[in-house]
């Protein structure tokens, strides 16, 4: 094998997919299912971070407009655009520091699909009717919406169709370096048998979990030796690592920041979202979830524990409740919370005292292991912090920086190839859309658009021969269908009610607890 990854994340799975896309033989393992840590636990955003031009981050902030503008391309179905309302509160910062903001936001890359920012009087337009009468004054700009969990099972679903395995639920025990290859050890969480694989480079994309499996890859009698690839020159046929930042030392090299996020029933008309400056500098979006209901986030927390057991805390409902209530027409309580989540974040640690200023850069660690007298060494890649939006270009670094190890493997690729599901045949989304709910006219359309944003091109294909809601099987409520299901059990490893409730879907949210049981029931015959 040439590849193990590590690692079921959105990076991951996205080093995973071009690596099989230029011809090396790939498997990925992850301990849990995929996405079930930070990757199903994000803002849900695909955006440049207007925010971090706050702090001076500009290289960083216009290559993730141009990588906006990438997946709107090459993933139509789950990258959606998305108009944010940011109200102008005085107090907190001055008109012309947005509209700078704004401008720079407009033209640090070229903007194909997206409109530019406007200001706005919000007592004038539909986007105002949500915010308190006395902010009169305000801007509209343009990001994109993502399912961060879809994004994360369609990058898996395209490299397996180029030939990786993917294995979900195997944990990496132990791992050395011989012979100019890593013998990872790795155990199947479901059997407890034990698995032995040989990869001639690995990739450690692990997330929170990176510097953990960092200790046990460096365990045997020839462990890595630290060589990062920032240098002031970079070694030839080196690509240059993306973080402007030094490197940290080998070991302590990630800071995990807590971010949480609320989801509440909509309590606004019109498709657009709020971005609402807080009393403490720092920002808070709250924006469409799914049909119905919105998510108020994110919170920037340092923490210490265990990435498994990340919980959001009190404090953090009533700081996002009262961001919003303080400039949104509404009086949320913690009662009105329908759902909660939170994820860790494994950031570059650059020393700054304040958890929102700390980079949302990357650095891309390549170590060689040593090797004994006349071997050759198997390089070891850790991928450290970085952002859902811009995956996919990180993935393309990391496989120009193995380019030494595979010097036969294919060029950069992904960038002009869709997503699986994402290939719309020449047509737009919309008239995408309206052929699967003519295809599927027997069913509620929020039902059918969901399928869509679900599956996209191949939504038609998973409804297959049905010609009304018999054909699909038993329903379990809210629009989740056996044959559904069944498609997420064959093809997307599921194998729990969670990882279909919460992962594949949010269907969570509307099946009552009844129906959840069912459903668990369902799932533990189905999957076996």
């Amino acid at each position: 094998m040439d590849l193990l990854v590590v690692g079921g994340g959105i990076n991951g799975t996205g080093i995973a997919r071009d690596a099989a896309g230029r011809g090396l033989s790939v498997v990925l393992c992850e301990k849990d299912d995929l996405a079930q840590g930070t990757s199903s636990r994000s803002s849900r955003l695909i955006h440049g971070g207007l925010r971090y031009l706050e702090h001076g981050e500009l290289r960083m902030v216009r290559a993730a407009l141009r990588e906006r503008e990438t997946l709107l391309r090459i993933a139509p179905h789950l990258v959606q655009p998305l108009l944010l309302v940011l109200p102008h509160v005085p107090q907190m910062r001055p008109a012309w520091m947005l509209r700078l903001g704004l401008f720079l936001y407009d033209h640090l890359a070229q903007r194909e699909r997206l409109p530019a920012s406007r200001a706005i009087w919000l007592d004038r337009v539909p986007e105002g009717n949500a915010v308190q009468p006395q902010i009169r004054r305000g801007f509209v700009y343009a990001d994109c919406r993502t399912d961060d969990a879809r994004l994360v099972v369609h990058n898996a679903l395209g490299a397996r169709e180029l030939g990786a395995r993917i294995l979900t639920r195997h944990e990496v025990i132990s791992a050395h370096c011989r012979g100019g290859f890593w013998q990872v050890q790795m155990r199947d969480q479901q059997s407890g048998a034990n698995t032995l694989v040989a990869a001639r480079a690995l990739v450690n994309a692990a997330g929170p979990w990176v510097d953990a499996l960092a200790g046990r890859l460096a365990a045997g009698p020839h462990a890595p030796t630290h060589a990062p690839t920032r240098a002031p020159t970079p070694a030839p046929a080196l690509a240059q690592p993306n973080a402007q930042v030094p490197l940290p030392p080998a070991a302590g090299r990630i800071r995990l920041i807590k971010g949480s996020h609320l989801v509440v029933r909509r309590f606004w008309s019109g498709d657009h979202g709020f971005l609402l400056q807080n009393t403490d500098r720092r920002v808070v979006f709250v924006t469409p979830y799914e049909p119905g209901y919105a998510m108020i986030g994110t919170t920037d927390v340092d923490y210490s524990g265990p990435p498994d057991a990340v919980v959001i805390s009190e404090e953090e409902v009533s700081y996002l409740l009262q961001a919003v209530n303080r400039q949104l027409r509404c009086s949320l309580t913690s009662a009105d919370v329908v759902y909660s989540y939170a994820g860790v974040r494994a950031l570059v640690d650059d020393a700054q005292e304040n958890p929102s200023a700390v980079t949302r850069d990357y650095v891309l660690d390549l170590a060689n292991a040593r090797p004994s007298e006349g071997a050759e060494a198997a390089p070891l890649l850790s991928v450290l912090g970085g952002k859902l939006t811009t995956f996919r270009h990180l993935a393309e670094q990391v496989l120009d920086m193995l380019r030494p190890v595979f010097p036969k493997m294919g060029p950069a690729w992904t960038a002009h190839t869709a997503l699986p599901g994402g290939d719309l045949q020449g047509v737009d989304a919309a008239d995408a859309q309206a052929a699967l709910l003519a295809q599927a006219n027997f069913l509620p359309a929020e039902h059918v658009l969901g399928l869509f944003n679900r599956h996209g091109s191949r939504a038609s294909g998973i409804l297959g021969e049905a010609r009304d809601a018999a054909g699909l099987g038993q329903h379990f409520g809210g629009g989740l269908y056996e044959i559904e299901a069944r498609h997420f059990i064959a093809h997307e490893w599921a194998l729990t009610a969670e990882d279909v409730l919460w992962r594949r879907t949010k269907f969570g949210l509307r099946l009552d607890t009844e129906q959840q049981l069912q459903f668990a029931l369902w799932m533990a015959s189905a999957a076996g």
